[in-house]
């Protein structure tokens, strides 16, 4: 199955739905945001969101950031003093 992830093309075997894609891509589904065809799709509908030929998804992997040191903490916005 050929679809368009991320503007790139892939090609995929046997895959049914979202989920499938999900994780034949090995990604974490606790840390992934999936949009097919501009919609975005809740997790609890990945198992059951039916995948077509040439379907777009964007694909979001969040990564945890580390621990900001003293001085970036006084830059931040989010910081009151």
């Amino acid at each position: 199955m050929k679809l368009i992830i991320n503007g790139e093309d892939r090609e995929f075997g046997a895959l049914t739905t979202v989920s499938d894609l999900i994780g034949q891509l090995g990604m974490k589904p606790d840390r992934v945001a999936v949009e097919l065809n501009r919609d975005l799709i809740s997790r609890d509908r990945w198992m059951t969101t039916p995948l077509s030929e040439g379907d777009r998804l964007e694909i979001v992997h969040f990564v945890g950031g580390g621990m900001m040191r003293e001085e970036d903490e006084s830059r931040s916005p989010n910081c009151r003093s």
